[in-house]
């Protein structure tokens, strides 16, 4: 049984990072107007203020109501509101019409974080019980989610504006002299080793139970693809030629008229991305970013490679420090690669895999509603690692799994080649 004092030590912890956590999303949207928070650009997207009020409610429904006595809710109507998809935790408002809220406004869900905080820091006055620290740990991971989740969907939804907005003010990147790193190629021996987490630190269940696995002999590249060798996949036909695609892969290409990644446009024979600091030219040297899975799996056949699998991509992580283009760096778009062998393996952009999201071997999803964190989305989604150039640097480990649909890609999704030896 873990002592008072340890104890204490831990919730004493957790509060400074509730702390910082809680801040950094407030200073992610305190330039946003009621209207710029309220709007839903597409179905995918949540509107800003819907990320902040959600956030809210994960500790105030799993937390404070449960564990803080005599708490009121701030409002009878919130749980309703901001579910996001907890079944178990009653109906919801739906998904695609978040964008209707134009009540509660801004300012109220903004009353609605200060009265849960305030809350929140009278919990942990108290010497809480052992089961609401890990409820804790694991909102701050989740709002961690959000703040990500929140960039991507603030630019989408600026990019869909004629006025394309900056979220950021417009400094102008380097584009010019800063060539990335050439492509080498690293040879990986493989072998049975252990993979997901297994330290007490934190980790989504989805990251465990720690397994075995062998790994065939493979090569990876030493960085990601850059947007000028995208650009050569579609001066190449690589958007019309259907013997690249998966046959799904192919049939939204078409559908959707796909002929470049999400966001780029010619402008005087330039190509031009809409970006969180505005419309600016792309940066050749720098990772492509906003492709879904079917057009990274069309670029790797288009090069006679593939995509790595995650266990390669995790057992080339173990010998790599957790750095990288992150959210602190504020560039806010993913940078040119520097250095020798690996780089870029944190950071810049979220790596498809060519690896489903299935449950590791092992794998069983928490009782009640925690269980439906992860587990019951473990069918027709693919694995990404690294994190990206708007994830927390805090928040990514070699373990971590994220997961999209294929067709997927307004997130700072690219890739990274591999080959078997």
């Amino acid at each position: 049984m873990k002592s008072t004092r340890n104890f204490k030590s831990q919730a004493n912890s957790l509060a400074v990072q509730f702390y910082n956590v809680r801040k950094l999303t407030l200073n992610l949207t305190e330039k946003l107007s009621d209207a710029d928070a309220t709007v839903q650009s597409m179905e995918d997207a949540s509107p800003a203020k819907w990320h902040l009020a959600h956030t809210t409610w994960f500790f105030e429904t799993l937390i404070l109501r449960e564990y803080l006595e005599g708490y009121e809710l701030f409002d009878p109507a919130y749980p309703f509101l901001f579910n996001s998809y907890y079944n178990t935790l009653g109906d919801r408002q739906p998904r695609p019409k978040r964008g209707m809220l134009t009540r509660p406004s801004l300012e109220n869900v903004l009353a609605y974080r200060n009265h849960v905080d305030e809350a929140m820091t009278a919990l942990f006055s108290q010497l809480m019980s052992e089961e609401v620290l890990p409820l804790v740990e694991l909102g701050l991971n989740h709002e961690q989610q959000h703040q990500e989740l929140l960039l991507t969907d603030i630019l989408h939804l600026f990019a869909q504006n004629p006025l394309k907005p900056e979220f950021r003010p417009a400094i102008p990147l380097p584009v010019k002299n800063e060539a990335s790193s050439p492509l080498t190629w690293i040879d990986f021996e493989g072998g049975l080793s252990k993979f997901g987490h297994s330290s007490q630190s934190f980790a989504f269940d989805a990251e465990g139970p720690s397994h075995q696995y062998y790994v065939s002999p493979f090569k990876m590249a030493s960085r990601c693809v850059t947007n000028a060798e995208w650009i050569e996949f579609m001066e190449n036909e690589g958007y019309k030629t259907p013997t690249l695609w998966l046959s799904d892969g192919w049939d939204i290409a078409v559908a959707d008229d796909r002929q470049a990644p999400l966001y780029w446009e010619k402008k005087d024979e330039t190509w031009w991305s809409m970006t969180l600091r505005g419309f600016q030219p792309i940066d050749l040297d720098a990772p492509v970013t906003h492709i879904s899975y079917f057009e990274a799996d069309a670029y790797a056949r288009f090069r006679d490679k593939r995509l790595p699998l995650e266990y390669e991509w995790e057992l080339v992580s173990n010998s790599q420090a957790i750095e990288g283009n992150m959210l602190e760096t504020n560039r806010l778009r993913p940078a040119p690669a520097r250095g020798q062998g690996i780089t870029q393996l944190y950071g810049d952009v979220w790596e498809w895999t060519q690896s489903p999201f299935t449950p590791y071997p092992g794998f069983k999803p928490a009782q009640g509603a925690i269980g439906e964190y992860n587990g019951k989305f473990m069918c027709g989604q693919y694995v990404l690692r690294g994190g990206s150039c708007v994830t927390p640097p805090d928040h990514i480990r070699a373990t971590y799994r994220n997961f999209f649909h294929p067709q997927k890609r307004w997130q700072f999704t690219g890739l990274r080649l591999a080959e078997d030896l």
